[in-house]
């Protein structure tokens, strides 16, 4: 998903050659026009203002948009529609770029019903190169650019109309730059032969937002804890956070709002059968009760009634032994020193649940579906872990350097 094409870093000017301000989009005619202009570049730089605070679904604001020498502002509420962009995102020679996009790409998407491909996120991209797991954009601005960002508007309210001629250059600035990070990245990840390993984390987000986007029967997958239930459990949350779903989505709110993570795992361990026992539930408000019990009630029942088939794929529970946070400590330290030679943030390969779960499998660690098990992870830090917990490498401090030194073990 990224662009073949070399550039010298430049930039999009807010002013045209006429002098005049900014463009600002909020009639159809001129997002026509825009659109007609934007399918002429071979890359567009895209970011998003939103209002989310309260809402279950974020509030579109503004689109900013930069093509070649041009960038542009689409006031979506005075649009009311943004659909003209569709066949300019979903184009094939136009490659889109963010910066943390992953808001931006769900967003567009909603608005447009098109999916922004091929995309290329600066944040990402800037983690394979050594800039640390998540680099803001405006730290990336000053260290490729040379260039300090103004953050007085960092908080401001992009629902307000109008819009002041200041709130939108600042606005503009988030793809004014985007263009001169995506040369420099490009450069650096070719330069290290990583341009594959990027190509597979845009396909691992690209997958991710498609599982998101599968509405309310995956929604459980976001609850922090859900895959430790017991499968008939993990049935009964899937209900529950399918029905909290619908019913934030049909309120607007947030779905904390309507009935927090914490206690749809607890009804999930142990569901109550009636509304008395429904309201011994602790964090359950008694109005949402009155409100929707029936309801939470139902959704209890469709989830312990479904059938095995459907159960959701869950964690089996086990004690770790007594040994294993030593080994898992060993594969940490091993972790932290490759990946401090290729200059990569330790975490961007696995995390430490990830170093128990391989410590836990024992013998069945190729079948665990974990990101260092695969792709570029697994060349990279993957094999030598395996190798390490299976006995196969050993693991020393070298004395001069204080470096960990990793040596084949001689078969035996």
């Amino acid at each position: 998903m990224t662009s073949d094409v070399e550039r010298s870093p430049s930039e999009c000017d807010p002013l045209s050659v006429s002098g005049q301000p900014p463009r600002y989009i909020a009639d159809a005619a001129s997002l026509r026009s825009l659109c007609r202009h934007l399918r002429d570049s071979d890359r567009i730089a895209l970011d998003t203002e939103f209002v989310g605070e309260g809402r279950f679904v974020a509030r579109l604001e503004l689109i900013q948009v930069a093509a070649g020498d041009l960038c542009a502002v689409i006031d979506v509420p005075a649009l009311g529609t943004v659909h003209d962009l569709a066949e300019v995102l979903g184009d094939q020679r136009i490659l889109k770029v963010f910066h943390a996009g992953r808001q931006d790409l769900e967003l567009l998407s909603a608005h447009t019903g098109t999916f922004p491909l091929p995309f290329f996120d600066t944040q990402l991209a800037a983690a394979m190169v050594g800039y640390g797991l998540q680099a803001a954009y405006g730290q990336l601005v000053q260290k490729i650019t040379g260039k300090k960002l103004d953050k007085s508007h960092t908080y401001t309210n992009w629902s307000q109309r109008p819009l002041t001629q200041e709130q939108i250059n600042y606005a503009l600035e988030d793809v004014q730059f985007l263009f001169p990070i995506h040369d420099h990245l490009l450069k650096r990840l070719r330069s290290l032969g990583r341009l594959d390993w990027l190509q597979e984390e845009f396909a691992r987000l690209q997958s991710s937002l498609s599982t998101a986007a599968r509405g309310p029967s995956e929604s459980y997958r976001r609850i922090r804890g859900w895959e430790h239930l017991k499968p008939r459990a993990g049935a009964v949350l899937k209900e529950l956070a399918a029905w909290r779903d619908e019913e934030a989505r049909r309120r607007d709110v947030p779905r904390s709002r309507v009935v927090r993570d914490e206690v749809l795992l607890e009804l999930a361990r142990r569901p109550p059968t009636t509304l008395e026992t429904l309201k011994g539930t602790r964090g359950l408000h008694v109005t949402e009760i009155e409100r929707k019990g029936e309801a939470i009630l139902a959704a209890i029942q469709r989830g312990w009634e479904a059938p095995e088939s459907e159960w959701p794929m869950v964690a089996t529970a086990r004690e770790h032994e007594p040994e294993s946070s030593g080994q898992v400590e060993l594969l940490q330290a091993v972790l932290k020193a490759l990946a401090k030679d290729e200059h990569i943030a330790p975490s961007l390969l696995a995390t430490a649940s990830d170093l128990q779960a391989l410590v836990d499998a024992k013998h069945d660690r190729d079948k665990l579906d974990l990101p260092i098990l695969h792709g570029w992870r697994r060349k990279l830090a993957g094999e030598t872990l395996l190798q390490v917990l299976d006995g196969n490498t050993g693991v020393s401090v070298d004395r001069h350097t204080g470096k960990l030194r990793l040596t084949p073990v001689p078969l035996q």
